[in-house]
């Protein structure tokens, strides 16, 4: 019923939203009799605040249209290259007709970026995919809002996750004959567990496994967050934060942790930041400081965009990870593709090389959370790194000053290392759905047996 009410609500306000859109306009025209006013910037700016704290974020979208490499201005076409019923498998293809510049693209690492499916869309990861695609060749999980899945499509739960993690890989594996992968955040869990089940099913890993502040171990340093997830019970969650999608969207019926209550969550960890930032756009857009003013609109447009998470998923992510703690205890089984549970054993993972990245001041993932993945991945024979980002936050360690001069550097120097190691070159062709079909966990296990 919350979810009905809160759609009842936003549909009301959306008209005033657009009227306090047109008012802020007629009071900012210097060509308007309300733009003669004293007091009309004032009132435009008021306006115009009103307008965004009503109006309705949609998912923004990457605009990554170009990127330098070397001088060279390269062109970038974003194209779906998988698609799943709650995920897209995005890559940032690159053009160029310079030769030495196309020869340089060529030779370049493949990297899988996973982005979280904890709130906020993917594109939260756009100066992450805008950076890294100077180096490398970029794909990235495009996760989907539940409310536009239909029920047709079934269920989602964490296994799904980890599988699609798989089939991605799988899918980088067969064009280049090896790729990396990147996981920021939430993802770590699931991207560890798909490597670890394709390592103790004999496939092929990645090269390198690049794991950025994310909760492998949820008890070390818990934050409020962690808190939060670990002192609430199973039915807590069940009972109070899961809701039906009302009748108005395509996933109509399907159980979700709606976006809008995340977005609350997330406002009311830090509520006073949040009224100064918008307090400070009022009186921005008064002073005629259109700059500062974009950078909170581009902002918030960007933290306002929320979308719905399947309730399956969402409540095996909190029992699995802050509760149970079954990675680390060792006793978390998944499912694959044919319904099969098998173990997650990290210890089985040998050759994948492993980084780890921590901000000093992330108040999401605690410090020692994510650098908890190599007392697991016992095995590794290669590189084991960490880097801790003196003064970096949940977010600097993934965008920003700090992501593009810090951990960048350093992530593309591991990147390019254990490229160069493996000798790996890109393949020519693309492989078929036979090649593909025999790269599945089915045919894994037929060839060993």
């Amino acid at each position: 019923m919350l979810y009905q009410l809160y759609e009842t609500q936003r549909a009301m306000m959306e008209p005033f939203s657009d009227l306090a859109q047109a008012a802020a306009k007629l009071y900012n025209n210097p060509l308007s009799p309300m733009g003669q006013l004293p007091f009309s910037q004032r009132m435009s700016a008021g306006y115009a605040l009103m307008h965004r704290l009503g109006k309705d974020y949609e998912k923004p979208e990457f605009g990554i249209r170009t990127v330098n490499v070397d001088g060279v201005n390269v062109a970038i076409h974003e194209r779906v290259e998988i698609e799943k019923p709650f995920c897209e498998l995005r890559r940032f293809k690159r053009f160029t007709d310079e030769p030495a510049t196309l020869s340089k693209l060529k030779a370049q690492p493949a990297v899988l970026i996973v982005a979280p499916l904890s709130g906020h869309y993917a594109t939260l990861l756009r100066d992450t995919a805008r950076t890294m695609l100077k180096d490398h060749k970029v794909y990235i999980t495009d996760w989907k809002n539940a409310r536009m899945v239909p029920l047709s499509d079934g269920e989602f739960h964490l296994d799904d996750y980890v599988n699609y993690v798989q089939e991605f890989i799988r899918h980088l594996q067969a064009q280049y004959g090896n790729c990396h992968v990147m996981s920021v955040c939430q993802p770590t869990v699931p991207v560890l567990a798909a490597v670890s089940l394709m390592a103790s099913r004999g496939e092929t890993t990645p090269l390198s496994m690049t794991m950025m502040g994310g909760p492998i171990d949820a008890r070390k340093s818990p934050t409020a967050v962690n808190n939060l997830a670990m002192n609430k019970s199973y039915s807590w969650f069940e009972n109070n934060v899961i809701y039906r999608v009302p009748g108005n969207f395509p996933g109509a019926g399907r159980r979700v942790y709606p976006g809008f209550l995340q977005h609350t969550g997330f406002v009311a960890m830090n509520p006073s930041n949040h009224a100064n930032s918008h307090y400070d756009y009022f009186k921005n857009l008064i002073k005629g400081d259109d700059a500062s003013a974009e950078a909170h609109r581009k902002f918030y447009d960007e933290y306002n965009a929320v979308l719905d998470m399947d309730a399956d998923y969402y409540l095996e992510t909190i029992k699995t990870v802050f509760q149970d703690f079954s990675l680390v205890h060792g006793t978390w089984d998944v499912r694959n593709e044919e319904g099969v549970p098998e173990r997650v054993r990290p210890q089985d993972i040998t050759t994948t090389a492993l980084m780890s990245v921590e901000g000093e001041l992330d108040d999401i993932s605690g410090s020692g959370q994510t650098r908890a993945v190599h007392d697991l991945c016992t095995s590794v024979q290669g590189e084991q790194k960490h880097l801790e980002v003196p003064g970096a936050g949940h977010y600097g360690i993934f965008s920003g000053r700090r992501w593009r001069d810090v951990v960048y550097p350093a992530v593309t120097a591991f990147i390019l290392k254990h490229q160069q190691q493996a000798g790996a070159k890109p393949v020519a062709k693309k492989a078929s759905a036979k090649t593909a079909k025999a790269a599945s966990p089915v045919a894994a296990r037929k060839r060993r047996a």
